[in-house]
C-alpha cells in the first residue's frame, strides 16, 4: 500500500501522531522489562537431561532426602532449581530482540493507524468534496450527512444551514433586482409621455425641446439598464438547463454560427460607423441551451467589442467545437490593465475611473458571465498586449 508524503494533511498527522504514542508506549515497556530482568535472578529448572523443567518443591538446590544444599553444578546435573543472575550479555540480547521487534510493530502500527485515520476523516473527505461542488447555481442542494450523531454530522449540519441561508439570501436579491425593474417600468413609461405631450404642443420654446430631448435621452438609458438588470435577474435565476420548470433554463439545439451571424448583421450600422474590420471563424457548433439567453450572450459580447474599440479598428469573432464549444470575441483598441478587466464580469464595472463617462449600462459582460453559468460554461476575459480585449465562452 503506497502511502503518499503529505504531512501538512490530518490523515499524515493523525498516522504520525498514532505511531508516536505506540513508539513512546513500547519504549516504555521496553524500559520496564529490561529493569526488572537486570535487577532481579532468574529462577530457573534444570532436569538432568538439560531440559527446563517446574521448579523443585523443596526449595532451590535442596535435594529431597534432607542431606545438606547441592552447589549449582551438582543442581544442575541431577535437575533442580537454581537462582541465575543475568550478565550485560544477557540484557544486550534481549533488549537486541526487542528493539527488533519495537521496530517490526512500529511499522505495523504506523499502516494501521493509515488506515484508521483514513476511515475516522472519510465522512468529512465526503463533506468536502460536496460542499466544493456547491456553487450559486445549485445552493439549493444539501450536503445531507448520514451516520452517527458525532462532530462531522454536526459540522454538516452547520454548513446545510449556511447553504440555506445563502440560497435565501441569493433569491431575495434575485427577486429585488426583478421586481424593482418591473415597478419602475412605469414612472419610466410616464414621463416619457409626459415629456411627449409638452414636446408636442404648439409653440414650445427651444430651451424645452433642448430639455426634452436630453429627458429622452436619459430615459433611453435608463430602460436599457432595466432589460440589462432583468436579463441579468433571468440569466441569475437559471440555475441549470432542463424542461423550463423551476429555477430550469428551457433547453433546444442552437447553431452557434447561425446565431453569430446574425448578430453580426444586427449590429452592422455600429461596425460601418466606426469602419471596424470583422474577421469570422465559424466552425459547425450545436449548444444545447436556451436561444433568447444565447442571443444575449453573443450580442453582448460583440456590442461590447463594438463600443470599446478605435475607429477603423478590427473585430474577430471564432466559434471552436472541441470537447466543448468555444466562442471567442476579441477586439483592438487601448492597452488595458489585467486587474481592471478581472473585474469586468461584475455589475456595473467600467474601466476607468468615472463610470458614468463611459458609455453603456455596465451589465453588458456580467450578463455573459451570468448566461454562461446558466449553461454549465464560463466567460474568461483577458487584456491582449497589444490593446484591446479577449473574451472567451466556454459551452
Amino acid at each position: 500500500m503506497a502511502i503518499p508524503w503529505r504531512p501538512r494533511t490530518i490523515r499524515m498527522r493523525l498516522t504520525a501522531l498514532y505511531a508516536a504514542l505506540f513508539g513512546v508506549s513500547g519504549l516504555v515497556l521496553l524500559a520496564i522489562v529490561l529493569v526488572m530482568v537486570f535487577r532481579s535472578p532468574i529462577l530457573a529448572t534444570f532436569s538432568s537431561s538439560g531440559g527446563i523443567t517446574r521448579p523443585a518443591t523443596d526449595g532451590p538446590g535442596l535435594p529431597q532426602d534432607g542431606s545438606g544444599p547441592l552447589s549449582p553444578e551438582q543442581t544442575i546435573r541431577s535437575g533442580g532449581a537454581v537462582e541465575v543472575s543475568p550478565t550485560w550479555d544477557t540484557v544486550q540480547a534481549l533488549l537486541s530482540t526487542s528493539v527488533i521487534g519495537l521496530v517490526a510493530m512500529a511499522l505495523v502500527s504506523t499502516l494501521l493507524g493509515w488506515i484508521v485515520a483514513g476511515r475516522v476523516l472519510r465522512p468529512l473527505r465526503t463533506v468536502t468534496g460536496k460542499t466544493r461542488s456547491i456553487s450559486e447555481r445549485n445552493l439549493h442542494e444539501r450536503l445531507a450527512l448520514t451516520g452517527p450523531r458525532d462532530e462531522v454530522t454536526e459540522l454538516a449540519e452547520t454548513i446545510d444551514g449556511l447553504l440555506a441561508r445563502l440560497e435565501s439570501a441569493f433569491e431575495a436579491q434575485r427577486r429585488f433586482i426583478a421586481n424593482a425593474s418591473h415597478e419602475l417600468r412605469t414612472p419610466l413609461a410616464m414621463m416619457r409621455t409626459s415629456v411627449d405631450v409638452a414636446v408636442g404642443k404648439q409653440r414650445v420654446p427651444k430651451d424645452v425641446t433642448v430639455l426634452a430631448g436630453k429627458l429622452h435621452e436619459g430615459l433611453d438609458t435608463a430602460d436599457r439598464l432595466l432589460e440589462g438588470l432583468l436579463l441579468l435577474a433571468r440569466a441569475q435565476n437559471s440555475g441549470a438547463l432542463g424542461t423550463g420548470t423551476g429555477n430550469t433554463v428551457e433547453a433546444a439545439a442552437v447553431e452557434l454560427p447561425e446565431l453569430v451571424t446574425s448578430v453580426l448583421k444586427i449590429r452592422s450600422a455600429a461596425i460601418a460607423a466606426k469602419n471596424l474590420t470583422v474577421q469570422q471563424e465559424l466552425d459547425a457548433a450545436t449548444v444545447h441551451g436556451n436561444a433568447m439567453l444565447l442571443v444575449s450572450l453573443v450580442d453582448n459580447l460583440v456590442d461590447n467589442a463594438i463600443r470599446h474599440n478605435e475607429a477603423d479598428g478590427w473585430l474577430r469573432v471564432t466559434v471552436a467545437r472541441t470537447d466543448r464549444t468555444r466562442l471567442v470575441v476579441s477586439n483592438g483598441g487601448p492597452v488595458l490593465e489585467q486587474s481592471a478587466v478581472d473585474r469586468l464580469g461584475q455589475p456595473f464595472q467600467r474601466l476607468g475611473a468615472d463610470r458614468t463617462s463611459r458609455p453603456g449600462t455596465g451589465l453588458g459582460l456580467s450578463i455573459v458571465a451570468a448566461i454562461a453559468s446558466a449553461h454549465h460554461g464560463r466567460l474568461m476575459l483577458q487584456a491582449r498586449p497589444e490593446g484591446g480585449l479577449y473574451a472567451e465562452v466556454e459551452l
